[in-house]
């Protein structure tokens, strides 16, 4: 029973590894004063995401960086979020996101215009899979705080889909109305 267990843990962990794309955000090196001198450990900020509308974040701590970013990406794996993105590149409306002192502002941006962001936040959507977005940071350069208010207002994120299905409405219904809409419409009711 333990093998059968055993063989079907290493299978997932075969099939996770090249699903997800990881990125290193930091590395602090913390020591501990004892009586014969300092020890030196390793924390790790790690963020993991498929590309395809997940992330996830992770920390570490070990004697050694390897075993440190180990801990970090296998923690971001199990934490991981789902993200709705429009046209599979931007977000679907503004938001902002707080941790602590940290504070983000997270806009839809057209295509073309890439990735606006700085450092900690670009790690996050490009592990996210956005391509379009423009961001601003405010308060807290902290790695740490600008990850966490970066996912917490990515989980506030709602796609039209989402809110038609709360609301028991039609997608048609919740999006603005396009310009050139109306000018159809009149023509069809002249016809009729």
């Amino acid at each position: 029973m333990a093998e059968r267990d055993n063989r079907r843990g290493n299978r997932r962990d075969r099939d996770e590894a090249p699903e997800f794309a990881d990125r290193l955000v930091a590395i602090n090196r913390v020591s501990k004063t004892v009586k014969g001198g300092k020890r030196f450990g390793f924390a790790a900020l790690v963020v993991v995401g498929d590309q395809k509308g997940r992330v996830g974040f992770g920390k570490g701590k070990a004697k050694e960086v390897p075993e440190a970013i180990r801990k970090a990406t296998e923690q971001a794996k199990r934490q991981m979020i789902r993200v709705q993105l429009r046209e599979g590149r931007t977000l679907h409306h503004d938001m902002e996101g707080r941790h602590g002192a940290g504070k983000v502002v997270m806009r839809t941006a057209p295509e073309g215009t890439g990735i606006i962001a700085g450092g900690p936040m670009r790690a996050v959507f490009e592990m996210l899979g956005v391509k379009d977005v423009v961001s601003k940071s405010i308060g807290s350069q902290n790695p740490y705080n600008m990850i966490r208010a970066t996912i917490d207002g990515l989980k506030k994120e709602q796609s039209p889909r989402g809110v038609a299905q709360r609301r028991g409405k039609k997608v048609a219904d919740i999006l603005p109305k396009r310009e050139d809409a109306p000018q159809e419409s009149a023509q069809v009711a002249e016809e009729a």
